[in-house]
């Protein structure tokens, strides 16, 4: 014998109660309605649900044992609802992000924690590219999201871009560098150290190259190359060498106090950082509130930066 699971469901709600009114109440039914679907069970099962006489309602036992399988059903299909609710509120789900190495460890890593510390039940997948490998990972379907410093769109790329943080570099070196110890730095002494370059593929890498070709150097003295922001970091702490690095990044590790920027001005980079996403693409909304979170801590960094800009004698 096939029994409709909304029938035990209802008598589960009953029993629960304790009263068809209650009962249906509670799964947002109307009292008849219940009533015949309990009457239409016991005509179909042959044997009573309730003892009769009794207030509030007390099952037999085989209407108990049928209301314990329905009160399985009605609580998973409440929980159905939770999870329903919660992804279309953005409180589940996944994000699947990826972006630039430096930006993405110094600056969204902290983001990243501050956002499941909210939002507990998301999930976040993360992963490291430059820009040509983040829009055919977008056009793919691969990620949701991109957070990556960029310049232009090319016209019908079918993406969209919102800036999140200017592009500025500065000149990075150890908080003990010789040249902090001048009165006022020389751009041709820069030109006196070893520099660290950036990565294969970096955007830095180019602005390094501008900068350096700027200051009439025909050739740079390279002593580390390739690393991570970690490994770039330490480097810096235990030599002389320079580097270039977006401001955002070493204002990041302004705390620590053992890396800085030295006050030179140097060329912006013509890019921002900034979200690339599908023009196109449902937008889920727990990547929605994702890219909110982000747009919002980075307009609270924005002023940060800007008041430790304005304290500072470039």
């Amino acid at each position: 014998m096939k029994l409709d699971e909304r029938h035990l469901i209802q008598l589960a709600a009953v029993v629960q109660s304790g009263g068809v009114t209650e009962g249906a109440a509670s799964i947002g039914m109307a009292q008849p309605a219940v009533s015949r679907t309990l009457a239409l069970l016991e005509r179909r099962l042959g044997e009573p649900l309730f003892l009769k006489g009794r207030r509030p309602l007390q099952p037999t036992p085989l209407g108990r044992s049928l209301a314990e399988l329905g009160n399985t059903m009605l609580q998973a299909s409440r929980r159905a609802s939770e999870v329903v609710e919660s992804f279309h509120q953005g409180r589940t789900g996944v994000v699947r992000i990826a972006g630039t190495p430096f930006f993405m460890d110094a600056l969204i890593s902290e983001v990243v924690a501050e956002f499941q510390t909210i939002n507990p039940e998301i999930r976040i997948e993360q992963t490291y590219a430059y820009l040509p490998a983040l829009q055919a990972a977008l056009h793919a379907g691969q990620i949701d999201l991109a957070i990556c410093p960029i310049d232009i769109l090319d016209e019908g790329s079918g993406l969209t871009f919102d800036e999140i943080l200017p592009g500025r570099n500065v000149i990075a070196c150890r908080s003990t560098h010789p040249l902090l110890m001048r009165r006022k730095a020389r751009t041709s002494e820069l030109l006196d150290y070893p520099w660290i370059a950036p990565p294969p593929g970096s955007p830095l890498l180019t602005d390094l190259r501008s900068l350096l070709l700027s200051l009439g150097a025909t050739e740079i003295k390279v002593r580390y190359s390739g690393g991570s922001l970690t490994s770039t970091m330490t480097y810096l702490k235990g030599t002389d060498a320079l580097t270039i690095l977006p401001h955002g990044v070493v204002f990041a590790f302004r705390k620590e106090g053992a890396v800085t920027a030295l006050p030179v001005k140097i060329p912006h980079p013509e890019r921002a950082l900034g979200l690339l996403r599908l023009a196109a693409a449902p937008r889920a909304p727990a990547v929605e509130a994702f890219a909110q979170h982000v747009s919002q801590n980075f307009r609270n960094l924005r002023h940060l930066i800007k008041r430790h800009e304005q304290a500072v004698i470039w």
